[in-house]
């Protein structure tokens, strides 16, 4: 396997089953940076940028944080009702260069309410943006 340029040999894969979520709650929190863009619009409505990078402790954040579930679980056929209730924590703000820019972001616990098959594909996928980059993969 060929990760970043780096060549990795997999002898074995172990799959580990998401947890039940019966309740239709989660407290999901990431071992990698979250990055989330934002509109990119100044205060008269017009986009100054491509590249408005939102971070956890900013206002915009909770909006285009619960968009952004709700668009990817549209995408593979759960139920879309998805709530952020609560951002309970913020690690520190990290940059990567990926392509030809860079991403801030910074790793995040938050509480989800949901379905319980939708939060599951949450667990499974990341939170926020660029998840097949390495950005938003959920430990707990």
């Amino acid at each position: 396997m060929d990760w970043g340029g780096v060549a990795l040999r997999v002898d074995s894969v172990d799959v580990v089953p998401p947890p039940d979520f019966a309740s239709g709650k989660a407290v999901f929190r990431t071992s990698t940076p979250v990055v989330m863009k934002g509109s990119g619009h100044d205060e008269y409505g017009e986009r100054t940028t491509r590249q408005a990078w939102v971070l956890p402790t900013e206002p915009e954040f909770p909006a285009y944080f619960e968009s952004n579930l709700r668009r990817k679980a549209l995408t593979v056929g759960t139920d879309p009702d998805v709530s952020v209730q609560a951002i309970t924590w913020v690690g520190p703000k990290r940059s990567f260069a990926v392509g030809k820019g860079r991403k801030p972001g910074a790793a995040v616990e938050a509480e989800v309410h949901g379905a319980p098959e939708t939060l599951r594909c949450i667990w499974s996928w990341g939170l926020g943006q660029a998840n097949s980059a390495g950005f938003g993969w959920v430990v707990a």
